[in-house]
């Protein structure tokens, strides 16, 4: 509009950009910003010693020049033929007869920038630049580790509060909660610690990251970090059972027929295991095969025992056979062996003695199905083959 005056206390736009520049926020986005923050300056301010004391937050606008950083309070009235409310209308003639006014849309912008509004002005934008900028720093954070969602990320212990570790993580703080803390873990402060990222929330201090140990996914992380067939996509980790700090299972397949996918996630002489065994501490931790075949799957699901037989329903329930002096090792301490592999193949196991098993015939819509193809599948010697010769 014709007969703007400059303002040299809120002449700051080169300094306003180079901020949104650093800040990776968008310029006009902090205009509007600032401008909104004028009206609600000049409403607190000035709208009770001026004519516009009646008007709504519709029926005011701040205009910042994004050249010169010239600014200007308007108020907005209806243009019509016949006013009836003064407040919210104004008629033609009126319009004509004051200066430098202009009409847009129906409705006409009547300037009544206050004489004294640019120290107020200038207050009111730099506090909303502050918290224009603390946002866009925690916006930029949220939306760096939403992305890293599902992430292992290694940071430095650096507070403990009622036994949550507060990691420094980058730019952030994240928190380990006891819970997904293994038994094993022990932190000090000072310590650097890996985990795996479970959530990212919100919060009125900025974005809160919660880290976690014991998830499963830590451990199928671990591996795709260690072991390149995997990152490669000739190798896959079809699934991860675990009872962190205890004992671990994880089920690979290779995709390549030259590639055996237990021993590459061994490595030799264990060299590609140990930096995840490292980090697991005293968890145990068994590597198998999985097959398409179910029958296959779950005996390797259950080494490191050896299974004489596999019988299974439509039902998903299945019955393992194994030798006699095998099913302390095949259902584990407090049946956690069992429990792994259940949880692993997603079936229902149960395991019986050959003993047992010849006392119990399968039960009804049950058959047993081909596991020459397991891991550790139980072999019986001839009757004339004794033990110690071939």
């Amino acid at each position: 509009m014709a007969g703007r005056r400059k303002q040299p206390e809120l002449n700051l736009i080169d300094a306003l950009k180079d901020l949104c520049a650093e800040k990776d926020i968008a310029p006009e986005v902090m205009f509007e910003a600032v401008e909104d923050a004028l009206k609600i300056a000049y409403k607190k301010n000035f709208s009770k010693n001026d004519d516009s004391s009646k008007i709504d937050d519709d029926s005011v606008k701040v205009e910042i020049d994004r050249n010169d950083g010239s600014y200007h309070v308007y108020s907005l009235k209806i243009v019509v033929d016949e006013v009836t409310d003064s407040d919210t209308e104004i008629s033609e003639e009126e319009v004509a007869a004051l200066p430098n006014v202009k009409v847009e849309d129906g409705l006409a912008y009547i300037e009544v920038t206050p004489k004294d509004f640019g120290r107020i002005a200038a207050q009111a934008a730099k506090q909303l630049v502050l918290q224009k900028l603390r946002d866009a720093e925690r916006n930029v954070i949220y939306d760096e580790f939403t992305n890293r969602d599902s992430d292992l990320v290694k940071g430095k212990v650096i507070r403990i509060e009622d036994n949550n570790l507060i990691v420094e993580v980058g730019k952030t703080e994240a928190i380990l909660v006891p819970s997904e803390q293994t038994i094993h873990d022990h932190y000090k402060i000072g310590d650097m610690v890996r985990a795996f990222i479970i959530d990212v929330k919100k919060g009125g201090k900025g974005p809160q990251v919660y880290l976690s140990r014991t998830h499963p996914n830590f451990l199928r992380r671990l591996f795709e970090i260690e072991v390149p067939e995997i990152q490669e996509g000739l190798l896959e980790i079809k699934g991860v059972a675990r009872e962190a700090g205890a004992r671990a299972k994880v089920a690979v397949n290779s995709k390549d027929p030259n590639i055996a996918a237990v021993g590459s996630c061994v490595g030799q002489r264990g060299t590609r295991i140990q930096p995840v065994l490292d980090e697991l501490g005293e968890e145990k931790l068994d590597v198998i095969e999985w097959s398409p075949n179910i029958g296959v799957y779950i005996a390797n699901a259950l080494s490191p025992a050896k299974i004489i037989s596999v019988a299974i329903d439509d039902d998903k329930n299945c019955r393992v056979v194994v030798p006699d002096n095998q099913l302390s090792l095949a259902i584990g301490k407090e049946g956690q062996n069992a429990r792994l592999a259940a949880r692993l193949t997603g079936w229902k196991i149960d395991i019986k003695s050959l003993k047992q098993a010849k006392k119990s015939p399968l039960e009804e819509g049950m058959h047993e199905v081909d596991i020459s193809g397991a891991m550790a599948v139980f072999k019986p010697r001839p009757k004339n083959q004794k033990k110690g010769k071939r």
